[in-house]
């Protein structure tokens, strides 16, 4: 045993509502497994599957990937690292858009195409049945209603238990539910990205998770001058710090930073054991008003 075997279980526990699905809240995004850019295959294959397994060995049982990363990459990767899946393993996928040749991402949500995508990460990760799919949205002018009805239909035939929605408005938010339960939100937020911070506590009442994404600022990381100062002064790196901070704005927040190195997985997982007190979560608060 060492300091950090199963250290993903500090960062307490949540379950979805009405699914009986309960995971850490520490979990993991495998998109960056995925080669440059989120696109072709990755320098190190070994070392990726190695990232996957040192997850598991560490306590995360929430695995975030789509087929539409690589393409088909991180699913691939994800099956022959891990796969038969431990019992309480979550592996949550997204659909609602494909990359083409040159690697851009090409938005899609017709009802044919969203069962295509289900039924392909069902194939590549072998599975029978997706835990929870999320329909990623790309714009508050977007229609929510018609491929919220295809994902219904397809939860009512039983190729995924549960539904979540991306990329996503408040008010795309209520129609969706309207339709169906959703169980989870996957937005762009984080210590300096607050535009959500109403949605999250109205999901919190609700007890509904929302899982940010871009949790360390994404493409282009994180940079705060207070955040890298007490860092410094605790001791951490900024990004344990900034995942810390997520785990306790709020117990609906899930937190999947991403990596394809094991030694940045440890550092980022130990963010689950990680407190801050009051005077930090204040000084940090203050970055993201600025923000």
């Amino acid at each position: 045993m060492t300091d950090l075997d199963q250290i993903a279980s500090r960062a307490g526990r949540f379950t979805f509502p009405g699914t009986g699905l309960s995971v850490n809240r520490m979990g993991y995004g495998a998109m960056q497994l995925a080669g440059p850019h989120v696109f072709g295959e990755p320098s190190d294959p070994e070392e990726a599957r190695a990232v996957l397994k040192e997850a598991v060995a560490l306590g995360v049982d929430h695995i975030d990937t789509s087929d539409f990363y690589g393409p088909h990459v991180t699913n691939r990767l994800i099956r022959e690292a891990l796969h038969p899946y431990p019992d309480d393993l979550v592996i949550v996928t997204k659909v609602g858009a494909w990359r083409d040749e040159a690697g851009a991402w090409i938005l899609e949500r017709d009802a044919g195409f969203l069962r295509r995508s289900v039924e392909e990460n069902l194939e590549r990760l072998g599975l029978s049945r997706m835990p929870i799919v999320n329909l990623r949205m790309g714009g508050p002018q977007d229609d929510v209603a018609a491929p919220m009805e295809a994902m219904r239909r397809m939860q009512e035939e039983g190729l995924l238990a549960h539904i979540g929605i991306s990329t996503v408005t408040g008010r795309q938010l209520d129609l969706a539910r309207r339709i169906a339960p959703i169980v989870c939100v996957q937005n762009h937020y984080n210590l300096v990205h607050r535009v959500d911070d109403a949605m999250i506590d109205a999901l919190a009442a609700d007890g509904i998770a929302y899982v940010p994404y871009f949790p360390l600022g994404g493409f282009t990381p994180l940079q705060a001058e207070g955040l890298a100062t007490l860092a410094e002064e605790l001791g951490q790196t900024p990004q344990a710090v900034a995942l810390a901070w997520l785990l306790q704005r709020s117990p609906n927040i899930l937190v999947i930073p991403g990596t394809s190195k094991r030694a940045h997985l440890r550092a980022n997982v130990a963010a689950a054991g990680l407190e801050l007190t009051s005077d930090h979560l204040g000084r940090l608060d203050g970055l993201g008003r600025a923000g």
